[in-house]
């Protein structure tokens, strides 16, 4: 996708500083917007505390081949490249809200055999990305990633998002589709069913940061089918996240089953059959329906996490969804 207009840097190594220039899943729905139009951190005590855990977590991923801070008209986007083994078409990974890279760390060596990966930090979430100017609706959201991704050397890509990463993707993909290859969707929130209203009325404590840790805990273990939380460096980022920084962002909108039908590139559908963030039977009913080049696959014993439970089994997935197109 070369050829933007934005301003591009990148470096051999991975920067753990801010570019110069579960209640994570729908902390925007819950918390809404405050007085602030950008995302920021609570202190800058919490800045460093954060920066510290991405670190960590970071330790688990691959070497990166490149890193990048790619300015857009909304802020700088982190985007990191790690080449790999095969020659098939580029992905890049969208975390869910507040995940970042790191929470990708199990992902990306089986899809380093299918050819080259991109990680993005996504823009107003806790992360390398800095937002410099408000994001205000759904089309400021895919215009400042359509910026991003236009400065990334691959021309054409396969767009793989993970929860609100999968909204992310298909809202790109509905403003912005040209130079996407393919889609991938796994357990995408906002895009073929709404988020249940229980999971959201147990999201509202979780997702304020002065309250206690064990109510994240206990948000964060709901999300992963009741999975005890532990002490990983990816988890502790994670928290650190939710406790230490404001996300201003609008409120993910459902995108319209006639929105979908739309969409010309083929897409692959990934529903983990125990998610509480969406209606699995719902889903996969409306993705047949609406999708004209659709799969849709449903990992029955899977939790919201079906991406970091099964790594392997997603990348066949999506190794035999890149071959049938």
């Amino acid at each position: 996708m070369g050829g933007g207009t934005g301003q591009r840097s990148w470096c051999t190594r991975p920067q753990f500083l801010l570019p110069a220039a579960g209640a994570a899943a729908i902390g925007a729905v819950a918390i809404g917007r405050g007085r602030d139009s950008v995302g920021s951190w609570v202190t800058e005590d919490g800045r460093a505390e954060y920066l510290e855990a991405y670190g960590r977590a970071f330790e688990a991923m691959p070497e990166p081949d490149e890193v990048f801070d790619l300015q857009t008209t909304f802020g700088v986007v982190r985007a990191y490249r790690f080449a790999g083994s095969g020659e098939g078409l580029p992905t890049v990974l969208l975390p869910g809200r507040g995940g970042a890279s790191p929470t990708f760390a199990v992902n990306i060596p089986p899809l380093l055999e299918l050819g080259d990966v991109y990680s993005l930090d996504l823009l107003g979430d806790p992360g390398m990305s800095v937002q410099e100017q408000p994001i205000n609706d759904d089309a400021d959201q895919a215009s400042w990633l359509h910026q991003a991704l236009s400065q990334l050397p691959s021309e054409k890509l396969h767009l793989m998002g993970v929860s609100i990463g999968g909204w992310a993707a298909a809202n790109l993909a509905r403003h912005h589709p040209e130079s996407i290859r393919a889609l991938t969707l796994v357990d995408p929130v906002f895009v073929f069913d709404s988020i249940p209203l229980g999971t959201v009325l147990r999201s509202i404590p979780a997702s304020v940061p002065w309250m206690p840790q064990s109510w994240r805990d206990r948000f964060n273990s709901y999300i992963a089918g009741g999975a005890p939380t532990d002490d990983s460096p990816g988890a502790q980022m994670l928290e650190a996240g939710q406790r230490t920084f404001r996300i201003r962002l609008p409120a993910p909108r459902r995108i319209r089953p006639a929105e979908l039908e739309h969409l010309s590139m083929p897409v692959l559908v990934i529903l983990a059959g125990k998610s509480v963030m969406l209606n699995p039977p719902a889903a996969a009913e409306s993705a047949d329906r609406t999708l004209k080049q659709g799969t849709v696959q449903v990992h029955s014993g899977a939790s919201h996490v079906v991406n970091a439970e099964h790594p392997a089994q997603i990348a066949e997935d999506v190794d035999s969804f890149l071959h049938r197109i």
